[in-house]
């Protein structure tokens, strides 16, 4: 079953190829959906596929790069987009 979060990461996460980071573990996980960076210096991201795939993502995205620095990640309820790869949004 296929399940989808909106996603929100705060902290330190621009400028430290938080974005990268992020595709890179969403294709290591199968996922598929798009991570973009916001004005107000956070990053969203929506995560699709299998519910333990998207939850470990979750997880990750609580940690980020060695250079980042993660304050809170919010996680909410999303319709699946039907999304089979990753991409990277501006």
């Amino acid at each position: 079953m296929t399940i989808a979060r909106l996603v929100q990461i705060t902290g330190r996460v621009q400028g430290v190829s938080y974005r990268a980071w992020t595709g890179d573990e969403a294709e290591r996980l199968g996922l598929g959906g798009w991570v973009r960076n916001c004005e107000d210096g956070s990053v969203e991201a929506m995560i699709e596929g299998p519910e333990p795939a998207v939850a470990e993502m979750i997880e990750r995205l609580r940690e980020g790069p060695a250079i980042a620095r993660v304050d809170d990640v919010h996680a909410s309820e999303a319709e699946p987009e039907g999304a089979v790869d990753f991409k990277l949004r501006r």
